[in-house]
């Protein structure tokens, strides 16, 4: 099962790549205090233009080049609208 990770956009320089960095947080082994870790992926794009600052997730898939492993699976749009769409989903399943 491929990975799907959520960041955000901080690079779309070349033609069909975007630079995500993905932020996680997980506790001190020790300490228990919540630490922040990013990693940055290249991500392809297939063409479009994904402005920088945008949220995504991207999903892993074969090898697109040395070091590209991920493609863009869905631009997100801001908070209450990820909710009224999660809403109407939930509404068309009870429906079916």
């Amino acid at each position: 099962m491929p990975k799907i990770l959520q960041g955000k956009v901080i690079a779309n320089n070349s033609q069909n790549t975007a630079i995500v960095e993905v932020v996680r947080r997980f506790p001190h082994p020790l300490y228990k205090k919540l630490l922040k870790r990013s990693k940055k992926y290249k991500v392809e794009t297939g063409g479009s233009k994904v402005p920088v600052g945008q949220a995504v997730s991207i999903i892993e898939t074969r090898p697109i080049s040395k070091d590209k492993h991920f493609r863009i699976l869905v631009d997100k749009k801001p908070e209450a609208g990820a909710k009224v769409k999660k809403a109407a989903v939930k509404k068309e399943e009870a429906e079916a």
